[in-house]
């Protein structure tokens, strides 16, 4: 089955391609998107879902802010000073040109990092050697995936993508933004069980917030994060 919606631009792509890439901005320093690595994040303005938490709706539309040609004339200014590059959203595998941009850093002798929502699987596997660090975002669980993203059969591709991350020895954490509006503690704890029991070793839970400095709608109990503290190698509760 083809997993690749019609796209503008060619996958893989093309020669030159990067000079059309939509970069929607760029966080110059970050210590928190990659974990223990300080980094630089690029924003790929476009995602194929409507999820309704979404905090960058203005990256779901395809339109470049920035040229990945003056993103990569600066970055060689970061050595030193960064160990990687982050490339973050909107969803980073709707760009064709994802792959050459991926090339570049690792030229430059940046590690190379990537977020995503596991919508491209497809794609997604044709980066993977060129990556040292994946999140994934495990959104909610099936039964609330398409009322959260507003596609449907949303849950299947991402259940792809953790299945070739399971297998491909790289690096990476599953993050669960979190609401009990949306998923009951009861049900974030049996999603969590599930992806352990699948092998993940590195998982997440940040507490949603409707805006910067707004209260989570909810807090986690602190039974729920000794269970998951037990179940992963590593469990990080980001509130």
């Amino acid at each position: 089955m083809n997993l690749l919606p019609a796209d503008p631009l060619p996958w893989p792509p093309a020669p030159m391609a990067q000079a059309h890439a939509a970069i929607g901005g760029v966080t110059p320093f970050s210590s928190v998107d990659w974990p223990g690595q300080l980094a630089a994040v690029v924003f790929i303005a476009g995602c194929p879902w409507r999820c309704h938490y979404c905090h960058n709706p203005h990256l779901q539309q395809r339109q470049a802010s920035l040229s990945w040609a003056s993103v990569h004339d600066w970055l060689p200014s970061r050595r030193g000073l960064l160990d990687g590059v982050v490339f973050s959203g909107g969803e980073p595998l709707s760009e064709p040109a994802l792959a050459s941009m991926l090339a570049d850093v690792r030229a430059l002798g940046f590690g190379t990092a990537l977020h995503t929502a596991g919508i491209y699987p497809q794609r997604l596997a044709s980066v993977l050697d060129t990556l040292d660090w994946v999140g994934l975002d495990i959104k909610t669980d099936a039964a609330g995936h398409d009322a959260l993203t507003g596609k449907p059969r949303s849950h299947w591709p991402v259940g792809v993508s953790l299945a070739m991350l399971l297998e491909s020895g790289c690096a990476f954490e599953c993050r669960t933004t979190w609401s009990p509006r949306w998923l009951p503690e009861s049900r974030l704890l049996t999603l969590a069980r599930q992806l352990a029991d699948r092998g993940v070793r590195h998982y997440a839970v940040q507490d949603y917030r409707s805006a910067p400095g707004q209260p989570a709608e909810g807090a986690l109990s602190l039974v729920a994060q000794q269970q998951l503290a037990q179940w992963f190698e590593r469990f990080v509760y980001r509130q």
